[in-house]
C-alpha cells in the first residue's frame, strides 16, 4: 500500500484507503447489460408491455446510477479535502507543497489542495479535468513505472517546479490506483545553476598560423603596418563578446570571454577565420589563423590547457580551423581550405636528433603502420629501418603479410640480405618485446588502424610519423611526434629526417626506392600535395639511388585488375555535377579502390570522388579531390580521416545502400555550411 504522505495525520493512511474501498464501489455495466437482455427476449417472445416496462425500469435505475455515481465522487472529493484540511489546520498553516491526487487510469483529478489550486487554476473541485488539461505534455509513466521522481520537471507560467509522487492502491473490486503528486518550487535554484553555467570562463588562444611567412622580408615598417591590421580584425571580433583580449606574443593572443557568447560564436562559424582572410601581404599571402578553446575546465589553469590542446590540434590538421576542447572531446569548425606549407626544417633536424637519441637508448625497435599497409607506409617504415641501422639496433617491421597493398615491394625487401627476416606479425612482436622496447608509428595517427593495437598498448615508448590531418581520438602520449599534415606523405617525412641523420652511404637503394615509391604513390606521381619540400626529397633520393622507373613498375596493374578497375570507373555515377561516385554491391581491393577514385579525376569536370564497396561486416570508402570539396572533412563525420586531398572511411555494420546515404547527406552538409 503507497504512503499517504502528508495528506492524512499519523494512523490516518489505512482509514483513507477504507473510505475509498467504500466509495470506489464497481460499476453497474453488467447489470444494465442483464436487463437489456431481459428487455430483448420480452421483445423478441412478443410480450410487448413487458418489454416497455422494462426499458423504463432500466433507464430509471440508469439515471439513479448516474446520480449515486455522482455523489460518490464528490463524497471522495469532499472527504479528501475535508483530511486535508484537518492536517493544515493541525500543522498551524497550509499544506507547504502543491499536491494533487489524480486516477493513474485515465488521469482524472480526484483532488487539489489550496495550492495547486493556486498555482493552476483548478478550484471547482465538481468539474472533472484531466490532469494533462491542466499540465500539458506531463505524462505520468514514471509513477506507473514505480518511481518517485518524474524525470522532467514540470513548467506553469515562468516557474519551474520538481515533481515527486507516491501512489495509492484503494481497497475496492477494481483496485482503483491512485496517485498524489508533490510540486517543490525550484525556480530560483535553476536559475542559479542556469548562471552558473552560462558565466563559466572561456578561454581561448587565437594564434596567427603564418606570421612568419608573412612578415618574411619585410620592412620593420611594413610589419608594422601588418601587426596593426591584424590587431585591429582581431579586436573587433572579440569586442562582439566582452570579453578581455590580450597579446601574449607577437603572433598568439588571449581570449577569455563567458560560455553564454560561445553559442553565438559558433553559430556564426568563428567568422574571424574568414576575416582574417582579407589580410595580405605585399607578396600576396593572406594571414591564417587558427582558434583553440578550452571549455569546462575545473579551474583557469585547466581551461588554458584545453585551448593549447585545442591550438596543437587545430595546427595538426592544418591550421586556419577553430578547435572547441572540453573534458570529453573535440569539436573542430572551419578547416575547409587546403594546407599551406608552414614546416620548418628545424623542427625536422630537432625531431631526427630526438628520435636517434631514443633509438640509441632502446633494446629493440618496433615499427608499425596502418592496417592493410600501402607503399607510404612501408616506405616510411624502411626509411625508419635505415635509421635503427646506423644505431646498431635491431628494427622489426610489423605488419599482416597477407593483407597489405605492397606484395611486390615485400617481395623486393625480402629479397635484401639486411632486410631478410626484418618482417613480423602483430602477434610475434608482442612475444619479442620487452620493457627496453620503442615503437615507431607511421603513416596513421589513430590508434584504431594501426596493424597491431595491442603492441601500441603494451609498449610505453611510442614515436609517431604522419601526414593525416590528426583526429580525435589520435595516439597519445608519445614521446616523439613529427604530425606534420602540411606534408605529402609519410616517407616525405622520413626522408628530411634521413637528410639530417644518416650519411649516402648509410641508405641502401632499396630504401631510397621504398620511399620515393611512398611518395609517388600519394602525390600521384608528383601530381597533387607537392610542394618545394615534395621536390627536395625526391631529388634526394634520386642521388641515393632510387630509380623512378622501378617504382613505376610497382604500382603497376595486371590485366584482369586493369580490367576490373575500369568496370568501377564505368558504373561510377554523377552528383552535384562534379562528384562521382561508384557504389559497388561486390568486394574488391582496396588497391583498385583508390585506383579507381584517382582515375575518376582524370575526368573532365570531376573534383571529387568516391568509391565504396562491401567488405565482410564492413564498407569501406576510397576519396580523392583535386577541387573545393576537403574529402577530410566530409569522411570525419563517418568515422574517416585523411586530408584534404585523399581520405578514408571504415563503416562497421551497415550494408553500402545505407553506407551510401550516409555519405551524401554527409557532402550535402559540407556544400550547404
Amino acid at each position: 500500500m503507497g504512503n499517504c504522505g502528508w495528506l492524512q495525520p499519523k494512523g490516518g493512511c489505512l482509514a483513507v484507503n477504507r473510505k475509498l474501498g467504500r466509495l470506489l464501489r464497481p460499476g453497474m455495466g453488467a447489470y444494465f447489460f442483464v436487463m437489456a437482455a431481459f428487455c430483448a427476449a420480452a421483445l423478441l417472445a412478443g410480450h410487448y408491455w413487458l418489454a416497455a416496462g422494462e426499458v423504463v425500469v432500466t433507464v430509471v435505475t440508469f439515471l439513479l446510477y448516474v446520480l449515486d455515481r455522482t455523489r460518490r465522487e464528490r463524497k471522495i472529493q469532499q472527504y479528501i479535502q475535508s483530511a486535508s484540511n484537518t492536517l493544515e489546520a493541525s500543522s498551524g498553516g497550509e499544506a507547504p507543497l502543491p499536491a494533487v491526487m489524480v486516477r493513474l487510469g485515465d488521469g482524472d483529478i480526484v483532488w487539489g489542495n489550496h495550492r495547486f489550486s493556486e498555482l493552476t487554476g483548478y478550484a471547482d473541485t465538481m468539474t472533472q479535468l484531466r490532469l494533462e488539461e491542466v499540465l500539458p505534455d506531463f505524462t505520468l509513466d514514471w509513477l506507473t513505472a514505480g518511481k518517485t521522481e518524474s524525470p522532467h520537471d514540470a513548467v506553469l507560467g515562468n516557474r519551474r517546479y520538481r515533481v515527486y509522487g507516491t501512489t495509492i492502491r484503494a481497497e475496492d473490486n477494481r483496485g482503483t490506483m491512485l496517485g498524489v503528486l508533490y510540486f517543490s518550487d525550484l525556480t530560483e535554484l535553476y536559475q542559479v545553476r542556469d548562471e552558473y553555467i552560462r558565466s563559466r570562463p572561456v578561454v581561448a588562444i587565437i594564434l596567427i598560423d603564418n606570421y612568419e611567412e608573412l612578415t618574411k622580408n619585410l620592412t620593420e615598417s611594413a610589419i608594422s603596418t601588418l601587426n596593426a591590421k591584424l590587431n585591429e580584425t582581431i579586436t573587433r571580433w572579440t569586442e562582439g563578446y566582452s570579453g578581455l583580449l590580450r597579446r601574449l606574443e607577437r603572433n598568439r593572443f588571449l581570449f577569455i570571454f563567458e560560455k553564454r557568447d560561445l553559442e553565438r560564436a559558433k553559430e556564426n562559424k568563428f567568422s574571424l577565420l574568414e576575416d582574417i582572410h582579407e589580410i595580405v601581404n605585399s607578396s600576396g599571402l593572406p594571414a591564417s589563423i587558427s582558434i583553440g578553446l578550452g571549455v569546462d575546465g575545473e579551474s583557469f589553469e585547466e581551461s588554458y590547457d584545453f585551448a593549447a590542446l585545442g591550438i596543437e590540434m587545430a595546427l595538426s590538421r592544418g591550421g586556419d580551423q577553430a578547435v572547441i576542447k572540453d573534458r570529453v572531446n573535440f569539436n573542430f569548425y572551419g578547416g575547409r581550405n587546403r594546407e599551406a606549407d608552414y614546416r620548418s626544417k628545424v623542427r625536422s633536424r630537432v625531431t631526427a636528433n630526438s628520435l636517434m637519441e631514443l633509438i640509441g637508448q632502446s633494446g629493440r625497435v618496433f615499427i608499425m603502420g596502418h592496417k592493410n599497409a600501402d607503399l607510404d607506409a612501408v616506405g616510411a617504415a624502411m626509411g625508419i629501418s635505415c635509421l635503427c641501422r646506423k644505431k646498431g639496433k635491431k628494427a622489426n617491421i610489423v605488419i599482416d603479410l597477407e593483407n597489405n597493398a605492397a606484395e611486390k615491394l615485400i617481395e623486393e625487401i625480402r629479397a635484401v640480405p639486411e632486410y631478410r627476416d626484418v618482417f613480423v606479425s602483430g602477434q610475434d612482436a608482442l612475444l619479442m618485446a620487452d620493457n627496453r622496447s620503442i615503437l615507431v608509428v607511421v603513416d596513421t595517427n589513430r590508434p584504431d588502424q594501426v596493424e597491431c593495437r595491442p603492441l601500441l598498448e603494451a609498449i610505453s615508448k611510442v614515436c609517431v610519423v604522419d601526414h593525416h590531418r590528426r583526429a580525435a581520438d589520435y595516439i597519445n602520449p608519445v614521446v616523439v611526434n613529427l604530425h606534420e599534415p602540411y606534408a605529402s606523405s609519410a616517407s616525405e617525412l622520413v626522408t628530411e629526417v634521413l637528410m639530417y641523420a644518416v650519411e649516402k652511404k648509410d641508405v641502401l637503394p632499396i630504401e631510397a626506392e621504398s620511399l620515393m615509391a611512398g611518395i609517388c604513390l600519394d602525390t600521384k606521381f608528383f601530381n597533387v600535395r607537392t610542394g618545394e619540400r615534395t621536390f627536395e626529397a625526391a631529388a634526394v633520393l634520386r642521388r641515393l639511388g632510387a630509380d623512378t622507373t622501378e617504382v613505376k613498375k610497382l604500382m603497376q596493374n595486371d590485366f584482369q585488375d586493369t580490367m576490373a578497375k575500369y568496370q568501377i570507373i564505368k558504373s561510377s555515377r554523377l552528383y552535384r555535377q562534379e562528384i562521382a561516385i561508384a557504389a559497388l554491391n561486390t568486394p574488391t581491393t582496396r588497391v583498385l579502390a583508390a585506383q579507381a577514385a584517382d582515375e575518376l579525376l582524370n575526368i573532365s569536370g570531376i573534383t571529387a570522388s568516391f568509391v565504396l564497396y562491401p567488405d565482410g561486416d564492413q564498407v569501406i570508402i576510397s576519396a580523392r579531390s583535386i577541387g573545393s570539396a576537403n574529402v577530410q572533412m566530409i569522411l570525419e563525420p563517418l568515422g574517416g580521416g585523411g586530408n584534404t586531398a585523399t581520405a578514408g572511411a571504415q563503416m562497421k555494420d551497415i550494408t553500402v545502400k545505407d553506407a551510401l546515404d550516409k555519405l551524401v547527406a554527409s557532402i550535402d552538409k559540407f556544400y550547404e555550411e
